[in-house]
């Protein structure tokens, strides 16, 4: 009997924990994460490494054709063989990662990479607009969401922890900014699709939030969640 293509989706806005909880899930689930933005990451390292302008669509397309994007197992970020996994999460990426995101044309060339991952194997895919776009006939679809003030204090704890140096504000500003970006933009804007199930994480642990979305899949799907 073959065995049944499932694809979870998580959207929310910027630093609400989806890499977090997706990456828990997968691993619980023996799914294959992956994580749409660092791709937009990716995508918009390359722009700024060749000294291109990351708000210049006219510019930053010309990197698409033969650019090559490795999402590995172990969480490893690869752009054209680069292993980028650190540098995509500098506070340079970060600011400007929302305006590549908001070009069609390097959506669209990613969601065609994206679906074509998800077309093989089950997935856990997180990002802005996997349920409303990208899989929109994904079995489950979470949208996580958390205050704008709880969002800013865990990026800038992760920060800490990658031993990249910035301020609380300078994060909280970042996040309220993104927000605004990646809910405007004219194509496929961050929204919940009309059949997500809203988690709000403000005052939920991970372990927490990563029970609540197994829940739902288990609801949606029935498939059985294994030990964990």
């Amino acid at each position: 009997m073959e065995e049944k293509i499932i694809s979870v989706a998580i959207d929310g806005p910027a630093a609400a924990g989806k890499s977090t909880v997706a990456k828990k899930v997968a691993e619980i689930l023996k799914f294959t994460y992956i994580d749409t933005g660092a791709m937009y990451r990716a995508v918009t390292y390359a722009v700024i490494k060749k000294g291109l302008d990351p708000k210049s669509e006219e510019q930053s397309v010309t990197l698409l054709p033969g650019m090559v994007i490795d999402l590995k197992e172990d969480g490893r970020v690869l752009c054209n063989g680069e292993d980028v996994s650190r540098v995509i999460r500098e506070p340079l990426v970060s600011g400007n990662v929302s305006y590549i995101a908001a070009m069609k044309p390097i959506r669209l060339a990613l969601v065609d990479m994206q679906r074509a991952m998800a077309s093989k194997k089950s997935v856990v895919m997180d990002g802005r607009d996997i349920g409303t776009y990208v899989l929109p006939n994904a079995q489950v679809k979470v949208y996580q969401i958390a205050s704008v003030e709880t969002r800013a204090v865990r990026r800038y704890e992760e920060n800490l922890e990658k031993g990249i140096n910035t301020t609380l504000k300078e994060v909280e500003d970042d996040v309220r900014k993104r927000d605004y970006i990646d809910s405007n933009r004219e194509f496929a804007p961050l929204k919940p699709a009309p059949d997500s199930v809203l988690i709000d994480t403000s005052y939920m642990s991970v372990a927490q939030a990563v029970e609540a979305v197994l829940k739902i899949v288990h609801d949606k799907t029935g498939i059985e969640i294994p030990c964990h």
